[in-house]
């Protein structure tokens, strides 16, 4: 019994720090493209860690589902090549706001979550690979401007790719993390807040903070982070609680949005950890695992603002290759997704390019544009030939 416990826990604890490593650098690096300062950056990751926490440990234990929640990567990363829109920060915190009214307007009005399906993968996917690219490209502006910082952190990744995949991102982050200590301790040491504290902005709404971050975060978190979630648990015979999931992921987004906190969401990839047999021996009790990673994201949040501060404090463009790495996997699934069917291959390529060029028109950012112009593209190439 004791053994079984021990292994529910140790499941549990390494769920949550996978899903904290490998990614909360990207977090971090999204929230300061759009505007937020350090301490703002910290608070976001702080509340996004509190209420992903707190939803895990509802809904698991409501529903004896290991479900699990998660920031949503995909659309920290759209934060990052996005970057700062109009009206700033705040617009930005505005924009956090809208997707959370949009999740919990999903759980009550399935059309709108039908909409979001009918949008068809190939051009979801290739939106995300193209949001995905310059920041994919970061580790290779690392290394050649900081090799003696990025290089121990590309080389422990592709030797855990090679031997413990899993296990990849988050040492190449521990690595990187170790690197920047050892910096800092021969450039005057660390300087800043250490301790979690919450920054709160109050919201203010732009069309161009609406068009360029709101509908398009909103979409990638529901195609990239939410269906993909609730495939993962049905691979392991689990039925995800889709409308409560969207109820508190949706009121989770609001409630975090003003200290910071972009989007949270069904977890995925994490998600598996908790889901699969490793987890625990019995389906009926895998709920457990999930249950602990919520409360070690609690834990976590605690050490939020003193990765920030250390993040901060590192020499520019080292944090992004290490967000770099940690996002390829992701531009790997996109671009084959995006690129399976080869009827849609001309679309999802035009969506791509249009996505990865970064370009603002009338103040709205590319992720939206590209949307708009993969759709256009498809329902031209695929009408019906009048001869």
């Amino acid at each position: 019994m004791t053994q079984r416990l021990s292994h529910t826990v140790s499941a549990g604890l390494v769920t949550a720090l996978v899903g904290f490593t490998s990614s909360a650098v990207v977090v971090l690096a999204g929230l300061r493209a759009v505007g937020a300062t350090p301490a703002q950056a910290a608070s976001g990751l702080l509340a996004l860690c509190l209420t992903q926490g707190l939803g895990t440990i509802w809904l698991s234990r409501r529903h004896r589902v290991p479900v699990v929640l998660a920031w949503s990567t995909p659309g920290a990363a759209l934060l990052a090549s996005t970057g700062a829109v109009e009206g700033g920060w705040s617009a930005a915190v505005g924009a956090f706001l809208v997707v959370g009214g949009l999740i919990l307007l999903t759980a009550l009005v399935p059309g709108l979550g039908d909409l979001i399906g009918r949008i068809p993968v190939p051009i979801a996917q290739a939106m995300l690979a193209g949001v995905l690219l310059a920041l994919c490209l970061a580790p290779v502006h690392g290394l050649a401007d900081h090799p003696w910082l990025v290089a121990p952190a590309a080389v422990v990744w592709l030797v855990l790719l090679r031997l413990r995949p899993r296990w990849a991102v988050p040492g190449a982050f521990v690595v990187a993390m170790v690197a920047i200590g050892v910096w800092l301790s021969r450039h005057g040491g660390l300087h800043g807040r250490l301790l979690p504290q919450v920054e709160l902005t109050s919201p203010t709404l732009t069309w161009a903070a609406l068009l360029s971050l709101a509908v398009p975060l909103y979409v990638v978190t529901m195609a990239s982070q939410n269906v993909p979630g609730v495939a993962v648990l049905a691979s392991y015979g689990y039925v995800a609680p889709w409308r409560e999931s969207m109820t508190v992921t949706g009121l989770g987004t609001v409630a975090g949005a003003a200290a910071g906190g972009h989007a949270i969401n069904l977890a995925a990839i994490t998600a598996a950890l908790a889901a699969n047999p490793d987890a625990h021996p019995d389906p009926r009790q895998r709920w457990q695992v999930a249950n602990v990673t919520g409360w070690a994201y609690l834990v976590l949040a605690l050490l939020s603002t003193a990765l920030a501060t250390v993040v901060t404090a590192a020499p520019e463009g080292v944090a992004a290759a290490v967000a770099g790495l940690a996002l390829l996997g992701t531009l790997v699934s996109s671009l084959s997704a995006a690129l399976a069917a080869e009827a849609t291959r001309v679309p999802a390529v035009v969506t791509f390019v249009v996505a990865a060029s970064g370009v603002t028109v009338l103040g709205v950012g590319a992720a939206f544009w590209s949307l708009v112009a993969g759709l256009l593209v498809q329902a031209i190439t695929t009408a019906p030939s009048r001869h």
